[in-house]
Formats: C-alpha cells, sequence, structure tokens
C-alpha cells in the first residue's frame, strides 16, 4: 500500500503551511495565530482557499492576514559526482 502523501507530492501537491493571524470576537484587541498545515497546489492553493472559505463562513473570529509557505518539489536526494576512483583491498 502506497502512502496517499507520496501520491499527491508526484501529482505535484507540496506541504503548504499557513499561519492565520486573526481577532476573536470576544476580544477584539487580541491577535491570535492558527497555523494550518495540508498537502495543496502552488500557486493556486485550491485547498487553503477551501478552509479560508470555511473560515469565513463558519467561524466568527476575523482573520487579520495569512502567511503560506510552500514546498514546491519532490526533490531527488541531493548528491555530488566524485572525482577519482576509490580501490578498496
Amino acid at each position: 500500500m502506497t502512502d496517499s502523501a507520496f501520491i499527491a507530492r508526484l501529482d505535484g501537491y507540496g506541504l503548504t503551511t499557513a499561519e492565520i493571524h486573526y481577532h476573536r470576537p470576544d476580544a477584539p484587541s487580541l491577535l491570535q495565530l492558527f497555523v494550518w498545515q495540508q498537502y495543496d497546489l502552488a500557486p493556486g492553493f485550491p485547498v487553503l482557499f477551501d478552509f479560508l472559505d470555511h473560515w469565513r463562513r463558519e467561524i466568527r473570529a476575523a482573520v487579520h492576514s495569512v502567511r503560506i509557505v510552500h514546498d514546491r518539489l519532490l526533490r531527488p536526494a541531493e548528491w555530488r559526482a566524485v572525482d577519482g576512483v576509490f580501490k578498496i583491498r
């Protein structure tokens, strides 16, 4: 069985982290922080925007700002060519 997160990354999804700063209705002078993480597609971020739409509809807290970090690509491990031959006796 293959990990669904790995399959999503092969399809172009990357791990997206969003810091959502918001004001609670009972304490509007305080700025709160909510961290959200999910696999999403950059640069459109459809999963994140669906979540933010849900937030606007269902949660009474007003969003102040959103900071997004996204790991775009599934990359191979770093490697370097070695110039020379090593003999093991």
